[in-house]
């Protein structure tokens, strides 16, 4: 019970330390799983025991047998279901050319250049080297997205990072399952016709069962034929289900029927995708915190030992400085990245959660079945993912300045709210050249603005979404424009400090305009509410500028403005086309105008 409760704890104890420096959950998890672990039974124990033992060795252990690799199969199983669940086929249309390339060709580059690298260093046969390497091939947005949630980068940088570590992490984990499951029915003999049809019955049982079971739990869904309150307890019973049901069919093919089955039901039509996908992302936290704890702490000193050689320093540097950069620069050729970015992008390529995890899964069971070679394949793979989660969470900021493709300057415009107003607003402020975004939980609105040509994401401010998505690095600028004041200020108070270090800005609701004692200096048009914007948007949906002379002139037209009816001010443009929230109390605004400044409003022409 103590061990039990320990992981759960420390755990979610390595989680937050993940959140709270901004680094991936998976490297205090392994550490700590290392120190509990052989560091405990080598180093720290008197009797040579580990403080958390997982596997029964006749004392203590929390998993006797075989119970530990059923356990990690079925936790293996519910995250690569929620993993292919965020695989879209619509994304990878839309993604462009490089990220593409990435995940097909500079997947095959890795795969070939790893197996080889593995073969001729480790003196692995070549089907346990390609399996190492199938399972180095995933980088994955639960460790890339730490790493970059704080570099300011060029929205190509981070949109092809980005995409890569999503599409790529159950490609790869597809890829290694196939490996493992050659393996498993080939031992040997290899390549024989027994093999094959092994091989293909795998095949087709994994990929019919999860196309399947997922045509009929949306089918279920839909049709309402499952409470609402029993959703997601269902949705998981399903995934388990499919993965034994498999399993009894065809062995070793439950990984592939999940990944299928999350595939499929990502792509399909149903109304609660964004509810399962929240719980099974709550449960996956939870189980990642337990098993890489369990993983790391199961893997014995000995293992370590195998490698203290050159050899496993030469396959990391292999890894790092010629395999990731020539998967790279081959899939980046004819595209409009320059050198340098692609360089950067060859820099950071921390491999993820699924790597270490299959790794374990995989190499435990070679291991027992007498594999030659097995022993080295969870050791390798976890210093491939600790060494570089390590390498691009110290390095990738310092290198993106030395490479130049650091922004200096964040001057993108975040909008919370994508009503008809705020589109106006983007729409104008993106004809006078700023990255803006539109943020909202309202698909319709989101829709719109796909419409108008404004960049838009459908998301929960109340989630920690917003923080996660690195294209929104280059935000610089805060403007919270809903009709929910409570939402305008918990949007200040929860992402200003991230996204609006050059300005934040609110509306200020109706209560706050009549109490005479409201300071209304600094907020975004002072002297109105939604309820005003949104009826000058609806009457007189237009934007304006006026020329003016000097300060004194902005002052008159700025109380022109501000007691017409149907006119709102919004910004002031200055002669060097840059744009600042419009406020006649800003006196240092007032000390910038000239003759060829403007200011910009809302309404009826003039």
């Amino acid at each position: 019970m103590l061990e039990l409760a320990g992981i759960i704890i420390l755990g979610i104890l390595a989680q937050w330390v993940a959140w709270k420096f901004k680094i991936p959950a998976i490297l205090p998890l392994i550490l700590i799983g290392l120190l509990v672990g052989p560091v405990a039974a080598e180093f720290l124990s008197e009797d040579g025991s580990k403080w958390i033992e997982p596997v029964w060795n006749g004392k203590k252990g929390l998993f006797p047998g075989d119970g530990l690799y059923y356990f990690v199969s079925l936790a293996i199983s519910i995250i690569l279901f929620e993993g292919g669940l965020t695989l879209k086929r619509s994304e990878i249309r839309n993604v462009g050319p490089v990220i593409t390339k990435l995940i097909t060709l500079g997947a095959s580059v890795t795969f070939l250049g790893g197996a080889i690298a593995a073969h001729y260093l480790f003196g692995l046969g070549w089907d346990l080297s390609f399996l190492f390497a199938g399972l180095i091939i995933v980088t994955g947005p639960t460790v890339i997205t730490p790493i970059l949630r704080n570099i300011p980068l060029r929205r190509d940088i981070s949109a092809v990072l980005k995409w890569e570590g999503i599409l790529i992490d159950p490609i790869g984990a597809l890829v290694a399952v196939l490996v493992f499951e050659f393996i498993s029915v080939g031992g040997e003999i290899g390549f024989t016709k027994t093999a094959l049809m092994e091989f293909g019955k795998i095949v087709l049982f994994g990929t019919t069962f999860g196309f399947t079971f997922a045509h009929a739990l949306v089918y279920a869904i839909n049709k309402k034929f499952i409470p609402h309150y029993l959703l997601n307890v269902v949705s998981l019973s399903v995934v388990l289900l499919v993965f034994v049901e498999s399993e009894l069919f065809a062995h070793e093919s439950g990984l592939l029927a999940v990944v299928v089955m999350g595939m499929v039901i990502g792509n399909s039509k149903l109304e609660s995708i964004k509810e399962l996908l929240y719980f099974k992302e709550s449960l996956s936290v939870l189980l990642i915190s337990i098993l890489f704890i369990l993983l790391a702490a199961n893997i014995n000193y000995q293992d370590l030992v195998l490698l203290l050689r050159w050899e496993s320093l030469f396959l990391f540097l292999a890894v790092v400085f010629i395999i990731r950069p020539l998967a790279v620069f081959l899939s980046a050729t004819q595209s409009k990245l320059k050198t340098k970015e692609k360089l950067f992008i060859s820099w950071v390529g921390p491999r993820g959660i699924v790597a270490a995890g299959i790794a374990s899964l995989f190499g435990s069971k070679l291991t027992a079945q007498g594999a030659p070679g097995a022993a080295y394949i969870t050791p390798l793979v976890f210093m491939i993912v600790l060494g570089t989660v390590l390498l691009n969470a110290t390095t990738a900021r310092l290198v993106a300045k030395l490479l130049k493709v650091f922004l200096k300057h964040s001057d993108g415009i975040l909008i919370i709210g994508a009503s008809k107003v705020s589109r106006l607003i983007a729409k104008y402020l993106m004809d006078n050249g700023r990255h803006v975004v539109l943020v909202d939980n309202n698909q319709h609105n989101i829709n719109l603005a796909y419409k108008d040509g404004i960049e838009a994401y459908q998301q929960n401010i109340y989630s920690d979404e917003l923080n996660d998505n690195i294209e929104f690095n280059d935000m610089g600028y805060l403007l919270a424009l809903t009709g929910n004041a409570n939402i305008n200020k918990f949007a200040l108070e929860s992402y200003a400090q991230h996204f609006g270090q050059q300005g934040s800005f609110r509306l200020a609701s109706n209560q706050e305009l009549e109490d005479p004692n409201f300071s209304k200096k600094g907020l975004f048009t002072a002297n109105n509410d939604y309820n005003s914007l949104a009826n000058v948007a609806d009457n007189y949906p237009d934007i304006h500028e006026v020329l003016i002379k000097d300060a004194a002139h902005f002052k008159q037209v700025m109380q022109e403005l501000e007691e017409a009816e149907n006119k709102i001010p919004l910004f002031v443009k200055m002669a060097n086309d840059s744009i600042q929230i419009a406020s006649d109390t800003d006196q240092s605004l007032l000390g910038s105008l000239n003759k060829n400044s403007s200011v910009v409003y809302l309404g009826k022409a003039m």
